[in-house]
């Protein structure tokens, strides 16, 4: 078992006892939830419980409350002392990985330009107070993406950073999913940043899910850069956070190379 894995087990004996003291019926827990313990609660709701040291959580609930169902499941109830959330459970749920690239990418600016137009506000945490914790880790574990760092400190330096923007943190195809006749985003990481911030995340995805791998490759990228410069998204401040976040989310020597491209 991965060492930084928490233990799901006591997050699931959580879980019950919320669900016992909330009268929700838990199901079985969803096959993804590897970091957090997520189930069914009841036929149209998800019962959520995140470990203490997934900071990047710390917020969920408040993102939540923010875009209050603009482009994301809406919070209907939450115990921030034990970290638990009872969410609206996207039906049918599928996510757009599966999706042809330019149905997928439409739905991925259509999903962020309705995340992105909610103003954030306390307690969500700016992005900017975050980035030089997310590089230290990164260099502290050897990441892959650390020979970028030196680049993206002259980029941050160069940025007018936003804070008025709700951003999702982790926006890929595997948290964009059906309810209904739309799509709505899952299982954010929120902060108070540019939309620009979230766009990296998808350039990668989807992953490859032998492996775990993703990937980068230019053309592609460069067709879902457009499309988000075309829904109005910054072209440059796209690229800068590509570097930023590619030196401490991680990128293999052939990413590296296009992501200096990009620039």
């Amino acid at each position: 078992m991965d060492d930084d894995r928490p233990d799901l087990g006591a997050l699931r004996r959580t879980a019950e006892t919320i669900a016992a003291e909330w009268g929700v019926e838990l199901g079985e827990p969803f096959a993804m939830g590897r970091y957090s313990f997520v189930a069914p609660a009841g036929d149209d709701a998800v019962l959520k419980v995140t470990p203490a040291g997934d900071y990047d959580a710390d917020h969920e609930a408040d993102g939540l409350e923010q875009w209050d169902g603009r482009g994301a499941v809406r919070l209907l109830r939450r115990d921030a002392a034990r970290r638990a959330l009872l969410e609206e459970r996207a039906r049918p749920g599928d996510d757009v990985a599966g999706l042809p690239e330019d149905e997928a990418t439409a739905i991925a600016v259509a999903v962020g330009s309705a995340l992105w137009s909610a103003p954030a506000r306390s307690p969500l945490r700016p992005v900017a107070e975050m980035i030089e914790r997310w590089f230290a880790e990164a260099e502290a574990g050897g990441d892959d993406g650390v020979p970028l760092i030196p680049l993206a400190r002259e980029l941050l330096a160069s940025l007018e950073i936003g804070d008025r923007t709700v951003v999702h943190g982790d926006f890929h195809h595997y948290n964009l999913v059906t309810h209904g006749t739309r799509h709505v985003a899952i299982d954010p990481k929120p902060y108070r940043g540019d939309p620009e911030f979230d766009v990296p995340t998808f350039l990668w995805n989807p992953i490859d899910m032998t492996t775990g791998n993703g990937s980068l490759p230019i053309k592609r990228t460069l067709s879902r850069l457009a499309a988000f410069e075309a829904a109005g998204l910054d072209p440059w401040k796209m690229r800068a956070w590509t570097v930023i976040r590619g030196a401490y989310l991680g990128a293999d020597a052939e990413e590296q190379a296009v992501i200096r491209a990009l620039l």
